[in-house]
C-alpha cells in the first residue's frame, strides 16, 4: 500500500507545483494514462516474443511471461501475501 501512497502524494506535488506556476499538465489525462497502458503491454511484448521465437507455444508464452498482472498485484492480495 505504501508504494501507492507514495505515487499519489507525488502526483499531487507535482499537479500542486503546476497550478502554483500557471501551467498545464504537459499531456491531456487521458492521453497521458492510454500512454502508460501502452507502456506496460510493450514490456511484455518483447519477452513474449522470445518465448514464442524459442519454439514455445503461444498461449504457454503469454502465461508464463504475462504471470504477474500487468498493472502490478494489489494490497491485500493473497497470492502475494503468502510469497512474502
Amino acid at each position: 500500500m505504501k508504494p501507492y501512497l507514495l505515487s499519489l502524494g507525488a502526483g499531487l506535488a507535482v499537479g500542486i507545483v503546476y497550478s502554483l506556476l500557471s501551467v498545464k499538465s504537459p499531456a491531456p489525462p487521458v492521453i497521458a494514462l492510454v500512454g502508460l497502458f501502452g507502456i506496460l503491454i510493450g514490456e511484455q511484448i518483447v519477452p513474449t516474443a522470445v518465448r514464442i521465437l524459442g519454439g514455445q507455444p503461444v498461449g504457454a508464452a503469454v502465461r508464463t511471461t504475462c504471470a504477474e498482472p500487468v498493472l502490478g498485484r494489489l494490497p491485500g492480495d493473497s497470492a502475494h501475501d503468502r510469497a512474502s
